[in-house]
């Protein structure tokens, strides 16, 4: 008889773990976490050209030393910042793409003092990295904006009732966004 009592008991846990929406929380965090490495892979795609730019760009007489020097710290900055795919807090999320904001930056000062330099910008290698990296910025803007949708739906399934309860015995926690620059909210100055 107290076979038959566990066997329910069991089977009622089971039906209220599913019902609460367990499993569908385990398959929502396993497409924040693959969608998380899609936009790893695009950040590492960009951080593989920029040695190719700055060998390219190095072989232009008299280039600034300063902007090929900070865009080689940068990438290397960013390359360091690692994030765990199982704690993608909001934190983590934060100090990544800080790292990756100064390398866009430096990338972005880079590409501003070229175009100082006519003979570098008719270079057919030099225009082919450039076009590849504005690809790659565009592939890192559509991989972000998919990681963002897939958690802003694994935040929402875990928070709505009665999933919650399930998220909190089970350890699900809410999951980090990409944010905008706050540098972008500002508008810039046009002065003519």
């Amino acid at each position: 008889m107290r076979k038959l009592v566990y066997g329910i008991i069991g089977m009622f846990a089971v039906l209220s773990l599913s019902s609460c929406g367990y499993n569908t929380m385990v398959k929502l965090d396993e497409q924040v976490q693959s969608q998380w490495a899609q936009v790893q892979n695009v950040y590492q795609r960009r951080a593989d050209l920029i040695p190719n730019l700055v060998a390219t760009v190095k072989g232009a007489a008299n280039f600034e030393k300063e902007t090929l020097t900070a865009v080689i710290e940068a990438r290397a900055k960013a390359t360091q910042v690692t994030v765990d795919p199982t704690k993608l807090t909001p934190e983590s999320i934060e100090k990544f793409q800080a790292a990756q904001g100064q390398l866009s930056q430096a990338l972005g000062r880079l590409l501003v003092v070229t175009e100082n330099y006519p003979d570098l910008k008719a270079n057919a290698n030099f225009q082919e990295l450039q076009a590849q990296i504005e690809g790659t910025e565009n592939r890192i803007t559509v991989e972000r904006q998919k990681f963002n949708d897939v958690t802003q739906e694994y935040n929402s399934k875990i928070r709505s009732f009665p999933n919650n309860i399930t998220a909190g015995m089970f350890g699900f926690t809410k999951k980090g966004y990409f944010q905008a620059d706050a540098a972008s909210q500002k508008a810039p100055t046009v002065q003519f």
